[in-house]
């Protein structure tokens, strides 16, 4: 079954055409191609690859914006971007360790959509949307209809941040935080940096990349004007993804004194080689993001085939060192349920 809840976003006219990418952010969320046919289509993808499409989006559906899809190179199969978020027969495929909550996340849940497992920081389910429907998320059968919370209920993880004075940083996720409105996330963040301990605030968000006018002027007001220090985690993990666009939305972005860091995901047949991830590291620094994390893939059931070993991703880093200076050098990373932080590899 498909978790993600398909009423957040109504699915588009298929025989609507693309729209210009200087339209509004939330119509390109809202027409982004939901319907792995026509993703293949689009990309002139051979048909032998329809079945397992249709088979993968049954269990997790597709979601691509037009940002994103001009991105991909069509016809080639193995684009890197395009394996990312193409569904395949692989994924109805059980395989042993791959599980439906991989982070033991909902253990860790002591208000609807508050995520409270480490130390000092919280993390709060600020949407339960997403632009892109990455293949190996770790979120992908995520309880999501239990954890998107009204703002009457925001009051008890609220209150639950308000009691503990340990927490210093509220950390919005989702789903993709920036998939909610802006009205929504001025109010929420109003009332955090209304609670005197908290001092960061920081986003984990895919929507700059993969839809970059979301970064508006409407988003910098109520970003750029709050007390609070802030964070942008970003998600990339090929350099193919950032485009002269996503570069101009980080530029808005550090413009408003937001820090920005990018944490990647070691996946097979994307970025599991040296040259690879050497560029993807030398073309975040140049856009103005400093990596952070390199995760190994979260054990999700439906992505064991975005597997690397453990060994190779060793190996991997290994070589980084030999061509990246430290600063550009991401931390190899394993995100292992009842640690106290992530384990480095």
């Amino acid at each position: 079954m498909i978790t993600r809840s398909s009423a957040l976003l109504q699915r588009p006219d298929r025989e609507t055409k693309p729209l210009p990418m200087q339209a509004r952010w939330q119509t390109q969320l809202a027409r982004a191609i939901r319907d792995p046919l026509e993703l293949c289509r689009r990309l002139g993808l051979d048909e032998a690859l329809h079945g397992g499409a249709e088979a993968g989006h049954a269990l997790f559906e597709v979601r691509v914006p037009e940002a994103y899809l001009a991105r991909i190179r069509p016809g080639d199969r193995a684009d890197p971007l395009l394996r990312q978020v193409l569904p395949l027969g692989e994924e109805a495929l059980p395989t042993p360790g791959y599980v439906a909550d991989p982070l033991a996340e909902v253990e860790h849940t002591p208000a609807p959509g508050l995520i409270h497992k480490y130390a000092g920081r919280v993390l709060l389910i600020a949407s339960p949307a997403c632009a892109v429907n990455c293949r190996y998320c770790f979120r992908r059968h995520f309880p999501y209809e239990e954890n998107a919370p009204s703002r009457a209920q925001w009051d008890e993880s609220l209150e639950h941040i308000r009691r503990d004075t340990t927490i210093r940083e509220a950390i919005l996720s989702g789903g993709d935080p920036l998939a909610a409105n802006d009205r929504q996330l001025a109010w929420l963040v109003e009332r955090l940096e209304a609670i005197p301990h908290i001092r960061r605030l920081r986003l984990h968000t895919r929507l700059p990349v993969v839809i970059p006018d979301r970064i508006d002027d409407t988003l910098l007001g109520w970003l750029g004007s709050t007390r609070l220090q802030k964070v942008m985690v970003l998600h990339i993990n090929h350099a193919h993804e950032i485009d002269e666009a996503v570069v101009a939305a980080c530029e808005r972005l550090k413009a408003a004194g937001v820090a920005l860091l990018n944490q990647s995901v070691l996946l097979q047949g994307v970025n599991d080689d040296i040259e690879t991830l050497a560029a993807l590291s030398e073309r975040l620094f140049e856009a103005g993001i400093l990596p952070y994390y390199l995760h190994v893939l979260d054990p999700v059931a439906g992505a064991a085939h975005f597997d690397v070993s453990d060994a190779k991703a060793r190996e991997l880093v290994a070589g980084l060192r030999e061509v990246l200076p430290g600063f550009l050098m991401p931390r190899l990373v394993r995100e292992i349920p009842g640690e106290t932080s992530k384990t480095p590899l």
